[in-house]
């Protein structure tokens, strides 16, 4: 009977915890995707995860493709993360980075939106690619 009750509070736990706007298993799919690709330096990749409304007005420029070139990523911590509104998501990240040139390692603050597109049927990334920039 015990069992049973723990089961049934589960499964409801579970649901509430379930995403209420666009779809909670292709965002997770979508989030563990682009920690790889932040991960393994593809900002080419990177950037087929950002909104294509805003692809262009986001794009970094070579300046700052150089220079992100220069960084290994060497962890990716999610900090905080909270769902607006149904079909909004946002989380806070913190990205470590070492400089292949001097070694210093150093982090950087990412906060993200995504937002579910119901006719991709994908989620987007709003907020662009983080800033590696020293600040």
């Amino acid at each position: 009977m015990l069992q049973r009750i723990l089961i049934v509070t589960a499964a409801i736990l579970l649901a509430a915890c379930a995403s209420t706007g666009g779809d909670a298993r292709k965002l997770q799919e979508t989030l563990y995707a682009y920690q790889s690709t932040i991960r393994w330096g593809d900002l080419g990749a990177a950037m087929g995860f950002v909104d294509p409304e805003r692809r262009d007005e986001l794009q970094p420029s070579d300046l700052e493709q150089r220079r992100m070139a220069q960084l290994q990523v060497v962890g990716y911590y999610v900090q905080s993360r909270s769902e607006p509104e149904p079909g909004r998501y946002q989380q806070v990240v913190e990205i470590r980075l070492v400089n292949r040139n001097t070694q210093v390692e150093r982090s950087v603050i990412d906060r993200q939106s995504w937002r579910w597109s119901p006719q991709d049927k994908t989620w987007w990334l709003e907020s662009g690619l983080p800033s590696f920039a020293r600040e």
